[in-house]
């Protein structure tokens, strides 16, 4: 069976063909529906052959589908049709969890996947549980995410924040920071 995966993230859609090396990559951002997001698969993998779908969702997902429109997207992701939409079977899993599964060799392991936004998820002997650690109130009215995920890099940037990746570093470093 070929397995179409795609990685919905905030900066970019990743695309690939289960037992093929071919990967693509299409841009995203705060513009992205669920509409653009299927017409820009489509378009980038017309020459593709697979049979099934698999879609890595940046947000809450219950009962295989969105829960939550993305924070880091466009509205209109709740209630799509996909399946209706890409003609073939679809399966919806949280993003962070289908990384985490993708890198999961045993035992116990927590996944925390820094990109523009924070994604996590936990595995304990091959169950999976993904987590919404990122929006979890940190500090000042702010969440985990608000500090640590490259959105708030780019923000301080914006802002002339300086030596920017020495203040992400502290803040990473303070956030993980094990305690014993």
């Amino acid at each position: 069976m070929r397995i179409l995966v795609i990685d919905v993230g905030g900066s970019n859609i990743k695309i690939g063909l289960s037992a093929h090396d071919q990967r693509l990559k299409v841009p995203s951002g705060p513009e992205l529906t669920a509409a653009k997001m299927v017409a820009a698969v489509r378009t980038a993998t017309k020459t593709w052959k697979y049979d099934v779908i698999s879609i890595g969702y940046p947000g809450s997902v219950v009962q295989g589908m969105p829960a939550e429109d993305p924070r880091n997207l466009a509205a209109g992701w709740v209630g799509y049709k996909f399946e209706k939409a890409l003609g073939k079977p679809v399966r919806i899993v949280n993003d962070a969890a289908m990384q985490a599964l993708g890198t999961y060799r045993g035992g116990r392991m927590l996944f925390l996947g820094l990109g523009t936004g924070l994604g996590s998820a936990f595995v304990v002997e091959g169950m999976l549980q993904p987590l919404e650690l990122a929006h979890l109130p940190y500090r000042n009215g702010r969440t985990y995410e608000d500090y640590v995920a490259f959105a708030a890099i780019n923000a301080w940037e914006g802002n002339g924040g300086g030596d920017t990746l020495r203040r992400w570093s502290r803040y990473y470093g303070t956030v993980f920071r094990p305690t014993m």
